[in-house]
């Protein structure tokens, strides 16, 4: 009797098995692609991921509701029946029975189911660009205030437990709305996804633009930080399954990294424009040393106000500036944003996944899911949180908001170049991922090691080998979501996309959260981060050595390729 693998593309046109093979399914049964079960005799390739949606028994030949076959499929010539061990009828929508199914499939010796039909739209590349904008806007306002943080300490009173919690805005939002946009995404599709992450978006930054005046300015701003950190599990999640809906099998790599390109690109802006239309805070000693001679002639006070209101000035107008861009963006969202193409780029695109709940609890006892997890989790989130605070982390070394600024954006351009190409590379050499993971994180270490040095006065100090060891490390260690991404939706699959990588970015908030709040410690410096940082990079070099990757996906679409 020939067996296969459940929700995989299966060639029985030489297996010779006697129909009819049995099936038994069992109420609160949970299938994944390691199980096996009895085929039916077909001439072509047959897909089974109904058999995934237990305990419910379904009707093989409703693949409208259910997805046992692809849209371009003919499901005409399958029969079933089902022996029913209880009176209810096994119809859509019934209540399920107790007990035990068990259903018989018989299929005609000649039937012939064709192969699934596939089409790549160059709109793909449209919805890609909109869809990285809005989530580089995201990311560019989360970091609004990290590049500006001793200018608006100076105009709004604020301190750095302040700038710190702005920070926390993110990792604490996401934590709320990651549950709820997971099942949007599943369920809903994509476009209803991107309408409420655009409007969360728009509103958080259009609110920080309400006024300038403390002690108002600081909640309308920490308000608008928590209304855009709410999109940050569409701005985060989203591309592995957006592309899985739209790109080819070959490009689904190279996709997910385009949308962190515009990720990191725009994140760069941010670490420019701010210090750019916000006046740098004048150095402490340069005031002290002036403060005589200005008390004398009565107009330190003076210059000290003015020289607030000017800055309160420059950071509304950042703000405007920040909110009309991301309007305009959304309206982009607003006009056109499909949910999905018309016809599937990939035999897996068309192949129903796990439904939401099944899903969830199935990736809550993968063990290989959560080892990556962790890995990415707590390695990418603490050295997120660092990178938006290291204006604060390079102040006690005589490093300018606009010093550091620059390093931020040389770092984060560098990053999305660095991004493409790994994606790109992983593309064509399929199935090395765990290796391309090995060689970025030891590299990245070992530039965050030299970094250490140089801060902690071990070895002589530059502004030269600050820039380099920054850059370096960021990426090495920026250049790795992408294969995070990817393989983890392998290692999942059946499990949808969007449940997956959403998991996935919630670990990676939590551990950027934790950071973030033991920074809020008063008094607590900042030697300690960069070991945090470096410590997180170096554990998880132990974990890729041991973890055993695998394609489930990508083997089906293989497969799928081959049968056409």
């Amino acid at each position: 009797m020939k067996r296969g693998r459940i929700g995989g593309v299966v060639n029985t046109q030489a297996a010779g098995v006697r129909p009819p093979s049995r099936i038994d399914i069992q109420r609160n049964d949970l299938f994944t692609p390691e199980d096996t079960f009895e085929l039916f005799q077909c001439k072509d390739i047959s897909y089974l991921p109904a058999m995934m949606e237990t305990p419910k028994a379904q009707l093989l030949n409703d693949s409208d509701s259910y997805g046992i076959f692809p849209e371009s499929a003919d499901s005409s010539n399958i029969q079933s029946e089902y022996e029913v061990a209880d009176p209810y009828t096994l119809a859509p929508n019934t209540q399920e029975a107790q007990g035990v199914y068990v259903g018989v499939i018989r299929a005609s010796t000649n039937s012939s189911i064709p192969p699934i039909r596939t089409q790549v739209y160059k709109r793909r590349w449209y919805i890609l660009l909109v869809y990285s904008i809005m989530a580089g806007c995201q990311g560019c306002a989360w970091n609004t205030w990290g590049p500006i943080a001793a200018s608006s300490e100076e105009a709004f009173g604020w301190d750095d437990a302040d700038i710190a919690l702005l920070s926390n805005w993110g990792p604490i939002s996401y934590l709320a709305s990651s549950a709820i946009f997971a099942w949007i995404i599943d369920v809903k599709g994509l476009r209803t996804a991107m309408v409420i992450t655009g409007f969360l978006i728009t509103a958080g930054t259009g609110i920080r633009c309400i006024t300038s005046e403390p002690p108002y300015v600081k909640w309308t701003v920490n308000i608008g930080q928590c209304l855009n950190g709410l999109a940050g599990p569409v701005a985060m999640g989203l591309p592995p399954v957006l592309s899985s809906t739209w790109f080819p099998t070959h490009e689904r790599t190279t996709s997910t990294a385009i949308t962190l390109i515009f990720n990191y690109g725009l994140l760069a802006v941010s670490f420019l424009i701010g210090p750019y239309l916000v006046s740098d805070k004048p150095p402490t000693n340069s005031t002290e040393n002036n403060a005589g001679f200005s008390d004398f002639l009565g107009s330190n006070h003076t210059v000290v106000v003015d020289r607030i209101d000017k800055e309160r000035k420059e950071i509304m107008f950042l703000l405007y500036v920040e909110f009309g861009f991301v309007a305009f963006v959304y309206l982009l969202v607003l006009l056109y944003f499909p949910a999905k193409p018309k016809i599937p780029p990939s035999t897996t695109a068309s192949i129903a996944r796990m439904k939401f709940k099944t899903g969830f609890i199935k990736l809550l006892k993968n063990s290989k899911f959560w080892i990556i997890c962790l890995t990415y989790g707590l390695s990418l989130g603490i050295f997120s949180a660092w990178q938006s605070v290291l204006d604060v982390n390079l102040k006690p070394h005589g490093i300018s908001e606009n010093e550091a600024g620059w390093i931020g954006f040389y770092s984060t351009v560098s990053a999305a170049g660095a991004c493409l190409f790994v994606g790109r590379f992983a593309d064509v050499y399929t199935k090395h991922m765990r290796l391309f993971l090995l060689v970025l994180y030891t590299g990245a270490s070992l530039a965050m090691a030299w970094f250490i040095l140089l801060i902690n006065g071990y070895i002589p100090e530059s502004k030269v080998s600050l820039y380099v060891s920054v850059i370096l490390s960021t990426v090495l260690i920026t250049s790795t979501p992408a294969l995070y991404y990817e393989m983890t939706c392998e290692i999942t699959y059946p499990v949808a996309e969007g449940i997956t990588n959403l998991w996935l970015t919630t670990i990676n908030n939590l551990g950027g959260l934790l950071f973030l709040f033991v920074q809020m410690i008063p008094n607590i410096g900042t030697v300690w981060e960069n070991w945090c940082v470096i410590g997180a990079m170096v554990a998880c070099i132990p974990v890729l050595c041991t973890f055993k990757e695998r394609y489930n996906r990508l083997e089906v679409d293989e497969e799928g390729e081959n049968q056409t």
